[in-house]
């Protein structure tokens, strides 16, 4: 599966990054081997659905636990055509991950920003944009916003069927305002679009 509306540059350069990751992912499990063969819509379309939801005039998107690239890496190939002004940062904690997603940085040539460390240890990155994909439930990923967001930043996390639970959760020790988006890829998913972050 392809993405639509995508130049033959960018699509050139999605292909880069997934045959890297193709070649790097019996070294290390960057993803579940049995998802290689969907790879373009369990991983790549899934994460670039995102970028259609950043608030207008982010300059600055960063995703947590990029792993094998996902979003974070599609978000920068592909804002390399659509937003060229959008800084990307990649934070990986795994350094083996880190060289993975550096190598395919360099085979896609776009030039995110990789920061290989624990999000926790890193200072406020002031974020517009903070992403992360099956990092972490809610509430702890809102530990994460509250550190590295704006005050005016929007969160966007994909969930899954549990997400209403996840919110609820995440309730007792935190203040936000969500909206959901359905996923395009997912029937029982939802990328939630945080805003306004604050302990309780």
């Amino acid at each position: 599966m392809q993405l639509p509306d995508v130049s033959r540059e960018t699509e050139a350069r999605l292909h880069a990054f997934a045959d890297e990751l193709c070649r790097w992912n019996p070294r290390i499990n960057l993803v579940a081997p049995s998802t290689l063969p969907q790879i373009w819509s369990r991983h790549i379309r899934d994460s670039a659905q995102l970028l259609a939801l950043r608030p207008p005039n982010a300059h600055h998107w960063v995703d947590l636990g990029t792993g094998g690239g996902f979003p974070g890496l599609v978000i920068a190939i592909l804002a390399s055509q659509e937003d060229p002004e959008l800084r990307v940062t990649l934070v990986e904690s795994d350094r083996r991950k880190a060289a993975f997603l550096a190598a395919a940085a360099r085979k896609a040539q776009v030039r995110p920003r990789i920061l290989a460390a624990r999000s926790e240890e890193l200072p406020p990155l002031q974020a517009d944009v903070l992403s992360a994909r099956a990092l972490a439930p809610l509430r702890q990923l809102l530990a994460h916003a509250d550190r590295h967001l704006l005050p005016d930043g929007t969160a966007l996390f994909p969930k899954g069927a549990t997400h209403a639970q996840e919110i609820d959760e995440a309730l007792a020790e935190w203040r936000f305002t969500v909206q959901k988006t359905p996923s395009q890829t997912d029937p029982a998913g939802v990328i939630l679009a945080i805003k306004g972050v604050t302990r309780v």
